[in-house]
């Protein structure tokens, strides 16, 4: 195996760990072939009935049949955390203050203004 040097802020890869690349138990080496053989054979039979030149039923994919379901039920899928609390505050209701504010503000200050008979107005139709 290469050397890697480690880059000063990231740790190392898991994948280039030699403890984690080398040192596994047949057991596990197992497992792994026999999930990748099982993967191989569905992968087969699925471009297998794919290109069959006489197909007249739809092949389902069971992946992309998930995969569209979490798409279309998002709501029923969420799960509320501190990142999407957070950021639900910050794109969600942050804007709709700053923009009370400031819309207050401004409104305010005119007010001030025109009891103070200082407002300059510009284009002013009853002149």
């Amino acid at each position: 195996m290469a050397d890697y040097k480690e880059a000063p802020l990231a740790s190392r890869p898991k994948t280039l760990d030699p403890n984690e690349y080398f040192n596994v138990s047949p057991e596990y080496r197992r497992s792994q072939e026999d999930k990748l053989a099982v993967r191989a054979k569905l992968k087969r039979e699925y471009l297998f009935q794919l290109n069959n030149p006489h197909r007249k039923e739809l092949i389902e994919d069971p992946a992309l049949t998930r995969w569209v379901h979490a798409r279309g039920n998002t709501y029923t899928h969420f799960r509320p955390t501190t990142k999407t609390s957070l950021m639900g505050l910050v794109f969600g209701v942050l804007p709709l203050v700053v923009l009370y504010a400031v819309f207050k503000t401004d409104r305010d200050r005119r007010e001030a203004q025109i009891k103070a008979g200082t407002l300059d107005r510009k284009f002013n139709i009853s002149s």
